[in-house]
């Protein structure tokens, strides 16, 4: 079975052809611009890369590009897409109503309409690339949506109920959500597999960290989530590229009131022009203000004092909910490859028994593995992600028991 993994955005398109088989991944690219000029498609087989530029004003005209980069050209790699069984799409936000991947129907679609509100950025997107996909390979092909959220739809509602009247959680279903929930499933299920636990996973208490220009972070008991950093949006939690994460809600309000902003404009500051960017000053790419920090900018220095102390918090209050932690997982751009980060993290752990050796973590970047010592009292992984795999995987199983 070849599945088809989407993941639409308001003007892109990401793809990756994974051979269920034998869960190897023929091709993937991007498809960027659309509906503004200089779209082009980044297709990838093996090694090479071919980048074409082509018109793409909405999302049925870059899947058309796709199929053409999937059927044509030195980047073949089928005669038809006929050979494609199936599609699997993320959707960022599939609120109460959708705890588990399903497959799409009208009244799937409608019902991701209806969330819009919640992530107006992204489920209109994903409704375009579904839709665009029904247009280009028909209704005949199924289709799957796999969602940010289920994963974290476990949370009990003493994590996921705000300090705010409950009458905005029943009227307009105010609360934490949370999001990367397809990271945080796979290497929670990874890391389960490493402790040997992955059939009864009774009794596990494991946090995992996905650390990236989007970072959350999520305390899972066994193998259920019951609380997530990020909340009604992905701008809960703690300072990311751009994003500010938690703050005194009255911050917003004062800063509004002296610069005369509306909503709309501190909404802007508040998703992207805070986090690594606002507090260095210098750019929202994590590796930029490492180069600064080690060169001696203070303001690097401080940022990165910041993200460290604030995600040993969230581990520590998280240590608190679940009664311990048998397992740490680093994961993500940052999480993989940062070592300097681990490695700063893990010594504000140290009162929790957690012990890295520092030389297995310096070489350790984007690979699977263990950087803990023997004599730690939590086993502290690095498992590099793979969300298309998951819901690949899923799209898989949907179709495989609609066929019986």
């Amino acid at each position: 079975m070849k599945v088809l993994v989407i993941n639409a955005g308001s003007s892109s398109l990401k793809y990756q052809l994974i051979d269920m088989d034998n869960e190897a991944v023929i091709a993937k690219g991007l498809c960027e611009r659309i509906g503004l000029e200089g779209s082009k498609l980044t297709h990838k087989v093996g090694g090479e890369s071919y980048v074409t530029e082509t018109a793409m004003t909405n999302h049925t005209e870059a899947f058309n590009a796709v199929k053409d980069a999937l059927t044509t050209g030195e980047g073949k790699v089928v005669d038809d897409l006929s050979e494609i069984t199936a599609l699997g799409h993320r959707v960022v936000q599939g609120g109460s109503n959708f705890k588990d991947s399903c497959l799409v129907t009208d009244e799937v679609i409608e019902g991701i309409r209806e969330l819009s509100p919640l992530a107006p950025l992204h489920n209109p997107a994903h409704i375009q690339g579904i839709e665009a996909a029904i247009d280009v390979f028909g209704k005949d092909v199924p289709q799957v949506v796999v969602f940010d959220t289920s994963f974290h739809s476990t949370m009990p509602p003493e994590a996921y109920i705000f300090g705010v009247p409950y009458e905005y959680y029943e009227k307009y279903s105010i609360r934490r959500y949370g999001f990367h929930g397809t990271s945080h499933r796979f290497v929670t299920g990874r890391c389960l597999e490493l402790l040997g636990k992955s059939e009864n996973p009774e009794g596990t208490r494991i946090i995992n960290c996905h650390l990236g220009n989007g970072s959350s972070i999520s305390a899972v008991k066994d193998g259920k989530v019951i609380d997530t950093s990020m909340g009604l949006t992905p701008l809960d939690g703690f300072i990311m590229g751009t994003r500010s994460g938690s703050l005194d809600p009255s911050v917003v309000t004062f800063i509004m009131e002296k610069e005369g902003l509306t909503p709309a404009q501190m909404d802007e500051i508040l998703n992207k022009k805070s986090g690594l960017l606002g507090l260095s000053g210098i750019s929202s790419d994590d590796r930029d203000v490492t180069t600064a920090a080690r060169e001696g900018n203070e303001r690097a220095i401080l940022t990165h004092k910041i993200l460290e102390y604030q995600i040993a918090k969230f581990i520590g209050s998280y240590y608190v909910a679940l009664g311990g932690m048998d397992a740490l997982v680093f994961t993500a751009g940052i999480g993989e490859n940062q070592t300097i980060h681990r490695s700063r993290i893990c010594r504000l752990l140290e009162c929790f028994g957690v012990e890295i050796d520092e030389e297995i973590n310096a070489e350790v970047h984007g690979r699977e593995a263990e950087i803990s010592t023997p004599d730690s009292k939590v086993k502290v992984y690095v498992i590099p992600t793979n969300e298309e795999l998951v819901i690949a995987r899923d799209t898989k199983a949907i179709v495989e028991a609609m066929a019986k």
